[in-house]
């Protein structure tokens, strides 16, 4: 079964992806901050990531960094609110295998889920 892992200071967020992903058939764990998504990260070997851009204490650049360090092969989508061409372009140089914008709508959530398991 697939395991996705949705790193996301928004508890929101987090619970509409989960639900989402669980009605699909996915097998979900969740991180409310970069240190529990890191750690939720080493423990569960999930096969995709979702990744918020912005959290306190610890961004999403800075989480995708440390995933990428684990794990150079980690499938890693970021999840962002705001539109920072500069910031995209950061996370995909980092291994980052793009970005949704929120709100999002479901379908584009598994397209790109699919499209990953393709790879």
């Amino acid at each position: 079964m697939t395991k996705i892992l949705v790193i996301d200071d928004a508890a929101f967020i987090r619970m509409r992806v989960e639900k989402f992903l669980l009605r699909c058939g996915f097998e979900v764990a969740l991180a409310e901050d970069g240190p529990t998504g890191i750690e939720s990260f080493k423990k569960e070997n999930p096969d995709i990531i979702f990744l918020d851009v912005t959290m306190p204490d610890m961004t999403g650049i800075e989480v995708l960094k440390q995933i990428k360090e684990i794990n150079k092969d980690a499938k890693v989508v970021m999840l962002t609110n705001v539109d920072q061409q500069e910031t995209i372009m950061e996370t995909v140089k980092l291994g980052a295998k793009g970005f949704i914008k929120k709100p999002f709508e479901e379908d584009k959530l598994l397209e790109k889920i699919n499209k990953l398991l393709a790879i």
